[in-house]
């Protein structure tokens, strides 16, 4: 590796400020170059050809988003081999969503994109935009090559191993379905959909701690919190994996009685999303507590706070007014229930009675276990689990996954019932067909599995909802889920332009 390429961020405006002292002209690449083939190669020929020096812009390992095992190659190799080729005389790391922060520290002369981004609204991410405004601000010129391209994700997706064959062969089956601009325009069609989220509020907290050993006096382990973030957890976080996707979207939850709690929530909203809640006498805001090994994080152990004692009569009512004036025809209901004593079996009850738009999750946790149970609802749209609460409610380890599926849907009237697999995937079955539906597990950089499926809840829903094709929904929820496990908790929503981003990479 050719170090003296390799520009220090901090110390970028001292290189560039020596190289207009001479009037050396000043050209800026940016991109990930993952699997570097002849297309980069004639794209930075043509870009050098505009100027004296030519400047990459690199963008580190954790800002690329162009799907599962990307990049291919890690940064260090991909400096490596950039170091190597003579057109290119300085690089410098882009540890940013996009190439705004480099040019404003480089403020090149000319910024050159390769011919697939001459059509700038095919750029999904609309970064492209962001760019070339800031380009001209400093008196800059963005030029577009006209060189062929040639695709890495393409290269990397039929020619070598960074799929799994279940994956390959999923991915062959969804190419001859659907094409990317098909999908692009049914989630696009998303934003006119209205949204009830009924729920739990809780705050996910994760303390960063260190272990230290066994206490010197008593046989029990020690550790150091370093430190303490919170993120939204519960109905928040599933509304908020949907803010980008839609505006029209409610909540209605259950809080304690603390205005501290109340001021996180509305700090973590978008601005459009409407809250409103009943406040549960005597009770916390739910608070379900995690400490992490700082350098694996690992969960060494969880402490909840919570009341999960039922409703009131004052308070049921009081809720049972709330939902009945909030529900419209139009309305797409989904409702996550954690079983901790928001919402009873008469009420379930009353709900399903007044619509039928109604997605739900009944989540299986430590609280609850033995005492909850997916039956207080009935006549709805969908119904999303994960396997281990179904193996639960039939008290079954061992049978076939889909022996147990039309098991259940003996029990319930719903159309859809879609089951978490975790590393096998996820599985739907359409009780007005009889089909059942796959879909693999895509994440292989698995940090948490907090809040997959409050993910895959969020967007199955709304596709669903939106009279998106079973098979097609499925597919999105899964992408979706996948790139919520890649990040703590519920510290990131998915974005709907990094999920088209990678849905476009994957079917190239």
């Amino acid at each position: 590796m050719n170090k003296k390429k390799l520009l220090n961020t901090n110390r970028i405006s001292q290189t560039i400020a020596k190289l207009k002292a001479k009037n050396k002209k000043i050209v800026l690449c940016h991109g990930v170059f993952d699997f570097f083939h002849l297309g980069h190669l004639k794209y930075l020929k043509s870009a050098k050809s505009h100027g004296d020096f030519l400047i990459v812009s690199l963008t580190t390992d954790r800002f690329v988003k162009k799907g599962f095992n990307r990049p291919f190659y890690k940064e260090n190799q991909r400096i490596e081999l950039l170091s190597s080729i003579d057109l290119i005389d300085f690089i410098v790391l882009s540890d940013f969503h996009n190439g705004e922060k480099i040019i404003e520290k480089i403020k090149p002369d000319f910024y050159v994109k390769g011919p697939d981004y001459a059509n700038n609204s095919k750029d999904i991410t609309g970064n492209i935009y962001k760019e070339i405004k800031l380009v001209k601000k400093f008196g800059g010129k963005v030029i577009y090559t006209n060189d062929a391209t040639l695709s890495s994700s393409s290269l990397l997706n039929n020619h070598y191993n960074n799929l799994n064959n279940e994956q390959k062969k999923y991915q062959k089956e969804i190419k001859k379905k659907f094409s990317f601009d098909k999908i692009k325009e049914h989630v696009d069609k998303l934003k006119s959909s209205n949204v009830l989220a009924i729920g739990e509020t809780i705050l996910d907290q994760y303390v960063f701690s260190e272990s230290i050993g066994k206490s010197g006096k008593e046989p029990h382990l020690v550790i150091r919190d370093l430190k303490t973030e919170t993120y939204p957890g519960g109905i928040i976080a599933i509304a908020k994996h949907l803010e980008s996707f839609t505006k029209n979207i409610s909540i209605l939850s259950v809080m304690g009685e603390s205005r501290k709690d109340l001021s996180f929530v509305n700090k973590n909203l978008n601005k459009n999303t409407k809250f409103d809640f009943i406040k549960k006498k005597d009770s916390p805001t739910i608070v379900k507590k995690r400490y992490i090994d700082q350098l694996t994080n690992h969960k060494l152990i969880g402490v909840y706070s919570i009341n999960d004692r039922d409703l009131n009569k004052k308070e049921e009512d009081q809720l049972r007014k709330k939902i009945i004036r909030k529900i419209k025809k139009n309305t797409l209901l989904i409702i996550s229930d954690y079983g901790h004593g928001f919402i009873s079996k008469k009420l379930a009850k009353q709900i399903c009675s007044k619509s039928k738009n109604i997605f739900l999750n009944t989540q299986l946790n430590a609280a609850n276990i033995g005492y909850h149970t997916l039956r207080n609802y009935n006549n709805f749209n969908s119904l999303i689990i994960n396997e281990s609460e179904l193996r639960h409610e039939f008290k079954d380890r061992y049978s076939n996954v889909k022996k147990l599926l039309l098991k259940l849907s003996q029990l319930i009237n719903v159309k859809h019932i879609l089951v978490t697999r975790g590393a096998n995937g996820a599985i739907c079955y359409n009780t007005n067909s009889g089909k059942f539906y796959e879909a693999p597990a895509f994440a292989t950089k698995i940090i948490d599995k907090v809040g997959a499926g409050d993910t895959l809840l969020a967007l199955f829903s709304i596709c669903v909802f939106s009279k998106v094709d079973v098979e097609m929904s499925l597919f999105i929820a899964s992408i979706g889920a996948s790139i919520s496990v890649e990040t703590i908790g519920n510290s990131q929503s998915v974005d709907k332009k990094i999920l088209l981003k990678i849905i476009e990479y994957f079917l190239k």
